[in-house]
């Protein structure tokens, strides 16, 4: 049954990704959108903390994580997002509900594997600059679309305590921004159509190390690096006049020919190190950073005088505890109970401010009674981009679901 169940979730999961609009912010208007994975619920509900290497939970930060796993492991999670965008003349709000990842781990012994899909950055907005000045022009700006990985690694315990790992992944998906400009009191304008076609392949690379300082405590460290990866661009052009009724619907009236024009885009490498110190299955402590080069991700159709790029940081802070892992006679005490913080540097910089994004994150791992396999919820507040110099400020509240199945395949029945 879990096997139809599984199948079922991932032929939806395929679908929806690929359409789904997964964020609001203007802010995604720029490279290839908003970053939106970061991690799985429970690393997220520690602030993006994950340097455990966990048995019954998938690790899709550090590809050598995989051969820790005991059981075939499925995992798949959502996100509800409440996001209130306000600047120095008023404010908006915003609702997505969006997949955000969905991927299958196999132990084999000393060797683990895992692939899935991924929404890897979204794109969504839709901007109006309407002036009030007879005889000026007015625009609409519309976005959608976003990036997709789908990923295939593996990973292999060298040493009892050292696990070393590689992930493949093939990035692709589709971007399409329309502008729209028209004079005030003028009922012809013009419409300006951009699609890019995106795809490239890049590396990730990882280790993770555990040892122990005495009979209780466990030191664990987690390092990876994802290799600058190349994008191609396959970017049309569509220029067309168009009539308006009341300002509100457009219809063409004279369409130019498309315009072609392939472009090279780089994804910048990304230096994750995590340290913790804990007892296992019962609780721990750790911290995380994050540093990502500059890149190159800067399009034709999203240039900017005002915006530049810079190198990306995220520091993060965060743990679980588990009151008594074993119990039998208490529920609650089998809970998981999860909290973090984080801070980061986007590296998106407009009008000279750097975009930063901080945050606080909550979440509760609930064991799914007669089995290994669990339901995690995570809850996260926090606060993207500022209002000064005219920008705007996002502040979200996340509400985020993961179930984690877990069961032994492909092993051989036996009959007395």
């Amino acid at each position: 049954m879990i096997r139809k169940i599984i199948s079922s979730l991932c032929l939806l999961f395929s679908l929806v990704s690929l359409a789904q609009e997964g964020t609001s912010s203007p802010y995604s208007f720029y490279g290839i959108g908003d970053v939106r994975f970061k991690g799985t619920i429970e690393s997220r509900s520690m602030g993006g903390v994950q340097v455990e290497q966990d048995s019954i939970h998938l690790n899709l930060d550090n590809p050598a994580s995989y051969s820790n796993l005991k059981l075939t492991t499925f995992t798949v999670g959502g996100t509800y997002n409440m996001t209130n965008l306000k600047n120095d003349s008023g404010s908006e709000k915003a609702k997505r509900t969006t997949f955000d990842y969905l991927a299958v781990g196999l132990p084999m012994g000393k060797l683990g594997v895992s692939f899935g899909l991924i929404p890897y950055s979204s794109v969504g907005y839709k901007i109006n600059s309407i002036s009030d000045v007879e005889g000026d022009n007015s625009s609409r700006d519309y976005g959608s679309g976003g990036m997709n990985k789908a990923f295939f690694g593996a990973s292999y315990k060298l040493l009892p305590n050292l696990n070393l790992g590689a992930n493949v992944d093939y990035n692709f998906g589709r971007i399409e921004t329309t502008n729209l400009t028209f004079a005030n009191g003028v009922g012809t304008g013009s419409r300006e159509i951009n699609r890019a076609d995106l795809s490239g392949v890049n590396f990730n690379f990882g280790a993770m190390y555990q040892a122990k300082l005495n009979k209780k405590l466990r030191l664990y460290s987690s390092l990876s690096y994802k290799l600058e990866g190349k994008l191609a661009s396959d970017n049309t052009r569509n220029l067309s006049v168009v009539t308006t009724t009341n300002g509100i619907d457009f219809s063409a009236i004279d369409s130019a020919e498309e315009e072609k024009f392939p472009e090279k885009l780089t994804l910048p490498s990304e230096l994750k190190f995590g340290l913790g110190i804990g007892q296992s299955k019962k609780w721990l402590v750790g911290a995380q950073v994050i540093s990502a080069s500059q890149g190159d991700l800067a399009n034709s159709y999203n240039t900017a005088s005002d915006v530049s790029y810079e190198k990306a940081m995220k520091y993060s802070l965060g743990g679980y505890f588990i009151p008594n892992y074993s119990s039998f006679t208490s529920y609650f005490k089998r809970i998981v109970y999860r909290a973090g913080l984080k801070y980061e540097e986007t590296g998106l910089v407009v009008k000279s401010q750097s975009i930063k994004d901080k945050g606080l994150s909550l979440g509760l791992g609930l064991p799914i009674t007669g089995s290994f396999s669990n339901v995690n919820i995570g809850v996260e507040l926090g606060k993207r981009g500022t209002t000064a110099a005219g920008l705007v400020q996002e502040n979200y509240l996340k509400l985020s679901v993961g179930l984690s199945f877990n069961d032994r395949w492909f092993v051989k029945r036996k009959f007395d």
